[in-house]
């Protein structure tokens, strides 16, 4: 599968799939990667692997629907089977949410519907809950409301700080965003526009959930 990614931060969650590629656990070529942040470690990361990079920074453009013209232009150059929102942290305007519909995810460190958009772990916190995590979505027109397609849980420790939480769930992010692109790779997980996901030839009802041995729990 030919995947193109859009990050903005650190690059952790590339590193773990360009990791997951040279080990033979991903069967996926990363075609090209896209950023708005130049000096950012994903693009860092992206040069050092070889990986063509692709850099428009939003002050250059009149407004947010140019520069993604720019940017999606630039990756569909390279004609990924599937685009990866990995630490991308920019709002997508609709028109290239609905050019890409069906072949572009998104990790978001919450497990949704709760807590879309920003400060998740700040938010779960103040809100007492005892499970958070980490989800991988489908990209559609609303911030963080795609189908849900798996999502990995960790338990909330009673002195957790948001900088606890968030790395204990950064711990799990890498290994499900993995295990939901193997199995897009190899045709278990299925995405079709105008589809519900369907999962081993059923449509998914509920996210799947990623198990301690870092494998799916079936949907029952």
């Amino acid at each position: 599968m030919r995947i193109a990614v859009l990050a903005s931060g650190a690059g952790s969650n590339l590193r773990a799939l360009i990791a997951g590629r040279d080990d033979g656990r991903l069967p996926i070529e990363i075609v090209g990667v896209g950023s708005d942040k130049p000096a950012c470690g994903a693009v860092a990361s992206a040069r050092a692997a070889g990986i063509p990079v692709f850099v428009h920074q939003p002050r250059d453009f009149a407004d947010r629907a140019a520069f993604d013209a720019a940017l999606f232009a630039d990756l569909g150059a390279v004609r990924p089977d599937l685009i990866v929102c990995a630490g991308y942290m920019r709002l997508l305007s609709p028109e290239v949410v609905r050019s890409t519909r069906g072949r572009m995810i998104n990790l978001h460190p919450s497990l949704l519907p709760a807590y879309p958009g920003l400060h998740t772990h700040a938010r779960a916190l103040a809100d007492g809950v005892r499970e958070h995590g980490a989800s991988v979505h489908v990209v559609t027109e609303d911030l963080d409301a795609g189908p849900v397609l798996a999502q990995a849980t960790v338990p909330v420790e009673l002195n957790d700080t948001d900088l606890s939480l968030a790395e204990r769930v950064r711990g799990r992010e890498h290994p499900l965003l993995c295990a939901v692109i193997a199995s897009l790779a190899r045709g278990d997980l299925v995405l079709a526009a105008g589809a519900p996901p369907a999962w081993r030839g059923t449509p998914l009802t509920r996210p799947l959930r990623l198990g301690d041995d870092n494998r799916f729990m079936e949907v029952t």
